[in-house]
């Protein structure tokens, strides 16, 4: 039996714990129940949150979550022995699961086409990407809860490894660190950068990271910026550079090629939340284009993660979106690169002593940490681990 502390709340329980959170599908003839589980895996030291769906209609029937399994294999290999295969199942199973929730929805969710292959019809296309755009929407707050477990049950472990607490904005990138950093005690949270740099200097945590675009200046930004960083006190310490620009759908049907297409009222365009950096990146470039917000389409509309922005737009609900490479690679869209932005992390210059601080400075210095990276489309990390002064990171 494990007891957690989370804030002001006390779970006694044996894990797996699964956490529900429901809302509601209308689809003609049918209401459905979607309920996103949390399940919670223990290992001796970390803990992973991964989603899981239920699917549940009025009268109790539960859509097997495999068969999201099912289509995602089916939708890379356009044949149904193959997404069996990739499935783990076999193909009498993979064939009855297609025929028997056909029945349910009352209509096709994949189409087998002698010599053809199989291909997702419109509807097994929205249930495979509903389910991408739930990881992507809920994957920072399920990765903040799982450090703070983690962080709980190393102390009742009575873990003594080095504790190392980061603040960042999400990323591809970031989202290693805990992979990487098995030697240390990480408590890593995603937050804004200006969220993080703010938690850095009141001491709630040890590093904070933050990005800003190289040959873009973002005035309002950068003043909030240099009010929280502090020139004698702060140094920086170099993590990666990624590339942004607009995701588009990999057919490109309405020839988009660069931000003023974004006018063109055809267009729907999918925005990040008013208070990310990449949503400040996305607004400058905007006004330096002389471009009016109003006038592009979908303006308001808003995700909350790059992979949220590239699974809307996978997932048809949007013809582009802006944010970094490997989202849209993930997702199988084009991109149109804009800029290039530098992501790094900064810490107050006493803490380079710590030692949780300088081994974390080795592991993203290292050979397996750049190999890491390299696997990230737009990514690069040539200058991991530098500590720098923050005048002359500025000055860049």
């Amino acid at each position: 039996m494990v007891i957690i502390r989370y804030k002001s709340l006390y779970i006694c329980t044996l894990v797996p714990i699964f956490i529900r959170l429901e809302s509601y599908l209308c689809y003609p003839g049918k209401l459905f129940l979607f309920t996103l589980q949390k399940s919670i895996i223990m290992t001796a030291k970390r803990i992973h949150i991964d989603p899981t769906w239920t699917f549940r209609d009025e009268a109790g029937n539960t859509l097997d979550p495999q068969l999201f399994k099912l289509l995602s294999e089916i939708y890379q290999h356009r044949k149904l022995t193959g997404a069996a295969k990739a499935a783990g199942i076999s193909y009498r199973h993979g064939w009855n699961m297609l025929n028997k929730w056909a029945d349910f929805f009352g209509t096709e969710l994949v189409k087998l086409e002698k010599g053809r292959g199989a291909t997702l019809t419109p509807l097994g296309e929205k249930l495979l990407w509903a389910e991408q755009r739930v990881m992507a929407r809920f994957q920072p707050q399920m990765a903040n809860l799982a450090s703070e477990l983690n962080v709980e049950i190393q102390k009742a472990l009575v873990n003594l490894t080095p504790l190392l607490r980061i603040q960042a904005s999400h990323g591809y990138a970031v989202a290693l660190l805990p992979d990487v950093c098995t030697d240390l005690q990480l408590d890593l949270q995603y937050s804004s950068p200006l969220e993080a740099l703010a938690a850095l200097n009141r001491d709630a945590c040890d590093i904070a990271g933050f990005h800003m675009p190289t040959g873009v200046v973002i005035p309002q930004l950068l003043a909030r910026y240099q009010q929280l960083l502090k020139p004698r006190a702060h140094k920086i310490i170099r993590f990666i550079t990624r590339q942004q620009g607009l995701m588009i759908r990999k057919d490109n049907p309405l020839h988009i090629e660069s931000l003023q297409d974004l006018t063109n009222t055809e267009v729907r365009f999918i925005n990040r939340q008013e208070d990310s950096g990449t949503r400040a990146l996305f607004d400058q470039l905007v006004s330096n284009n002389k471009i009016t917000a109003n006038n592009i389409n979908g303006y308001s509309n808003r995700e909350f993660t790059h992979s949220a922005v590239a699974a809307y737009v996978a997932a048809g609900m949007a013809d582009v979106g802006f944010g970094v490479e490997q989202a849209a690679h993930q997702f199988g869209l084009g991109f149109i690169p804009i800029c290039t932005e530098e992501y790094v992390f900064v810490c107050h210059q006493k803490s380079l002593k710590k030692a949780a601080v300088s081994r974390f400075i080795e592991i993203i210095s290292s050979d397996t940490f750049s190999l890491k990276v390299q696997s990230l489309a737009g990514y690069k990390s040539e200058l991991s681990g530098t500590v720098e002064e923050l005048a002359e990171f500025m000055a860049c």
